[in-house]
């Protein structure tokens, strides 16, 4: 066998049966890290990523397993990738939060326990805006942040103002489910 041929064996196993989660972990963690490491510049966050990538899979394997050693590093790739962005949306929603605070006078600066409340808002509030189809989120927010009437919103948009009154009540019924999701917790926690 050419040696190049059996290197590239060595260093690919064999994916011919979808392989386990342990097996994945081993062939994949190291380079999953590296590659998050260089992506976040930050070796605790590549590591708590790599980590929770793999817990992903346990919880919720990848539908169709993986064919090959390349499927499967795509997937990991893209699904590190969507964690990536996750995290940096909510560092900013935690940043924007930080800047509103240390705008305001210190006695008026909430608790700790209520800013932990806040943030923990936001960044479900982020989290489900993200979830909803692109034009849906930014029309809720232009219409309830922004206070644009539907008909900018819609301009802006380049859909009719229909749409826009759609959009609006997907992501408003979006936001009444997470309400109602967290008066439940509160009963039963």
């Amino acid at each position: 066998m050419p040696q190049a041929a059996h290197r590239s064996s060595v260093n690919a196993p064999d994916y011919t049966s979808s392989p386990s989660v342990e097996r994945l972990y081993c062939d994949h963690h190291d380079w999953l890290h590296d590659w998050l490491r260089h992506r976040l510049g930050n070796a605790a966050d590549a590591a708590d990523l790599a980590h929770d990538a793999f817990v992903r899979l346990i919880v919720k394997p990848a539908p169709r397993g993986f064919a090959s050693f390349g499927e499967a590093r795509g997937y990991l790739r893209a699904m590190a990738q969507g964690m990536c962005v996750n995290l940096w949306h909510r560092r900013e929603i935690e940043q924007a939060w930080l800047d509103t605070l240390s705008a305001h006078a210190q006695p008026y600066a909430p608790s700790a326990e209520h800013q932990v409340i806040v943030l923990q808002a936001l960044q479900e509030i982020g989290a489900m805006l993200l979830d909803l189809p692109a034009k849906a989120g930014r029309a809720f927010l232009l219409a309830t942040v922004c206070k644009m009437s539907d008909k900018e919103v819609a301009q802006e948009l380049g859909v009719s103002t229909r749409m826009v009154r759609k959009y609006v009540a997907q992501a408003m019924l979006r936001c009444m489910q997470l309400q109602a999701r967290q008066a439940l917790a509160e009963r039963h926690g």
